[in-house]
């Protein structure tokens, strides 16, 4: 089946670009390009929005996954030259992506204002 094949194809091209080795259990891609994101520790962050203090405290748009740790993996985020792919946990009914984010939306340095922010969904300060 040529669809198949072709899919197959894709998505072994995606895993190369990421230097990704699947092993033992098969994780979805899941496509986040379009979203802000920002990882700090063992959470990624993300949202449409560029995050500000008063998106971030609306929470009407942020979102979060946490780090997923497979033990057959050697790592766990595959940082490359345009995009980074997050094993990520959504903690929701066992979904698991691999969540590829634009690292041209990548929150660097956050503002201790916008830190404080964050902190009010969790604790990250």
């Amino acid at each position: 089946m040529k669809l198949l094949k072709d899919y197959l194809d894709l998505q072994q091209q995606i895993y190369d670009y990421f230097g990704y080795v699947e092993d033992w259990v098969v994780i979805p891609i899941e496509d986040n390009t379009e979203s802000y994101w920002w990882l700090y520790n063992e959470t990624v962050w993300f949202s449409s929005a560029p995050f500000t203090v008063e998106t971030v405290l609306e929470g009407d748009d942020l979102y979060s996954y946490n780090v997923y740790h497979q033990r057959f993996l050697p790592k766990w985020v595959y940082r490359a030259a345009d995009y980074t792919m997050i094993c990520s946990d959504t903690k929701v009914d066992g979904n698991k992506f691999l969540a590829i984010f634009d690292n041209g939306k990548e929150l660097l340095n956050p503002s201790v204002e916008l830190r404080e922010a964050f902190g009010e969904w969790g604790d990250i300060l």
